[in-house]
């Protein structure tokens, strides 16, 4: 699964302690993950042409080395819906510490989980999923399993779950794919066992999980210290 554009990409991020987003996709998309259509532009038009050719609403976030933590600075706008607004938010990040560009991407709705990984001292790497979006710091319902996970460790992962009504379908809404859910966290878990010399953790946050699809709308990448 890593094969020399990934190592590269680590070799080339070790300066900053982790991937800026659009390379953490990179790595993401080598390693077969579904990802939403997106690009990184360098200027205002050439976001509207990208948003007018996938279609509107867009998702748009800051990529700088001085900002990991985009949402603490303002650096996330959904559901921008038109050129004028997306200009808008291009002109504001611009002004941002650091800025290396926007992050455009096609809007996906769907139930929002969290995949991560972190290598554990003690334990080595251990996988995590659970009810992710802003709903991960307000409710905290996650599950934990040591690395490498298998189909059956997914399935009693999602038990453990108290929300796991979300994932089955719940007042009318559509279940998770829990085939397309398991595939993706045995995949995960497989990469973060290759990397595991190199990485301190790996968070996608959200996973957005709607019918045949999960698609990792977020990425972070933290690289292991020397």
């Amino acid at each position: 699964m890593v094969n020399g554009e990934i190592l590269d990409i680590l070799k080339n991020s070790k300066k900053n302690g982790w991937v800026l987003e659009p390379d953490a996709k990179r790595i993401l998309r080598i390693s077969g993950f579904d990802l939403p259509e997106h690009t990184l532009a360098s200027s205002a038009e050439e976001a509207a042409r990208f948003a007018n050719k996938t279609g509107y609403p867009v998702v748009a976030k800051v990529v700088s080395p001085e900002i990991i933590h985009k949402s603490d600075v303002g650096g996330v706008e959904v559901n921008i819906d038109n050129d004028k607004r997306l200009k808008t938010v291009f002109n504001r990040f611009s002004k941002m510490d650091g800025f290396a560009g926007l992050f455009v991407e096609k809007m996906v709705s769907g139930t929002e989980l969290i995949i991560g990984a972190k290598i554990d001292e003690q334990f080595g790497p251990v996988v995590l999923m659970g009810i992710g979006g802003v709903g991960v710091e307000l409710y905290g319902d996650t599950s934990i399993r040591m690395a490498p996970v298998s189909k059956t460790d997914v399935k009693s992962m999602t038990g453990d779950l108290k929300a796991k009504k979300l994932i089955e379908g719940f007042r009318g809404s559509r279940p998770v794919n829990t085939d397309k859910l398991s595939s993706t966290l045995v995949k995960f878990s497989e990469l973060v066992m290759e990397l595991k010399e190199k990485i301190e953790s790996i968070d996608l946050n959200p996973v957005i999980c709607r019918g045949p699809d999960c698609v990792i709308a977020d990425a972070r990448i933290i690289l292991k210290k020397k």
